[in-house]
């Protein structure tokens, strides 16, 4: 999994990643509002954690711009005591939680998780499912039915971000970003030669049905099709 980091403080932005990262996720940093805005814009991530006060745009704001462009990946809000009042307007605007400076580290994963049940991210023990398929990120194994599917490090991280973002139609830049980095050279168009192999893994347990290709745009991942 995937999370944006935008505090402004970089102790604590510093601090904030590594105890993500101790938690198996991809966590990216920006340290000003306007970075932390686009690259939750143009990149695709399954938890953003937001500071109220930053230099450039603010955490208001970015809330805001985000719920209005249609992005719904859950946003905790961090901000000091005297700052409360902002946080229930970042909520009126769109965001799900909020924890308060200084916060104990137990209590910001617990807010996490609980913001990524809510969105189906994290189901029972960890597992993700979609149909068939049964995965084990922890583990990073994957099940169809009861066989175990024999995939490679970018397969299984490909169907793990599909399976996380079932039912949403996400294209060529948003899986490059999410699965090699949001300032990596690898090419987009170059997704498709990943997507056909992983596809072609999927047959051989007869649920290569479940990805779908949305021409011109990218691809969709669920269990029914009638769409």
């Amino acid at each position: 999994m995937k999370v944006l980091v935008v505090e402004d403080d970089l102790s604590l932005l510093s601090a904030i990643q590594e105890i993500f990262q101790n938690e198996a996720f991809v966590a990216d940093v920006a340290s000003t509002g306007d970075e932390g805005y686009i690259k939750a814009e143009q990149s695709t991530y399954d938890l953003i954690i937001l500071d109220v006060m930053l230099p450039g745009m603010d955490g208001l704001e970015i809330v805001r711009r985000l719920r209005k462009n249609k992005i719904s990946t859950p946003i905790i809000l961090v901000t000091a005591k005297d700052s409360v009042e902002d946080c229930v307007k970042g909520l009126d605007a769109g965001a799900d939680d909020y924890v308060i400076k200084p916060f104990a580290v137990s209590i910001l994963l617990a807010r996490a998780r609980g913001a990524l049940r809510k969105y189906g991210t994290l189901v029972h023990k960890g597992k993700l499912s979609c149909g068939l398929l049964r995965l084990d990120p922890s583990l990073r194994d994957a099940m169809a039915g009861e066989k175990s599917l024999e995939l490679s490090a970018k397969e299984y991280d490909l169907l793990e971000f599909f399976v996380c973002n079932q039912e949403q139609i996400l294209t060529r830049e948003q899986i490059s970003d999410q699965i090699w980095g949001f300032d990596s050279d690898f090419a987009s168009s170059a997704v498709d030669d990943y997507v056909h192999h992983l596809r072609k893994k999927l047959e051989l347990y007869g649920v290569d049905e479940y990805l779908r290709t949305i021409r011109g745009v990218g691809y969709l991942f669920k269990e029914e099709l009638n769409i």
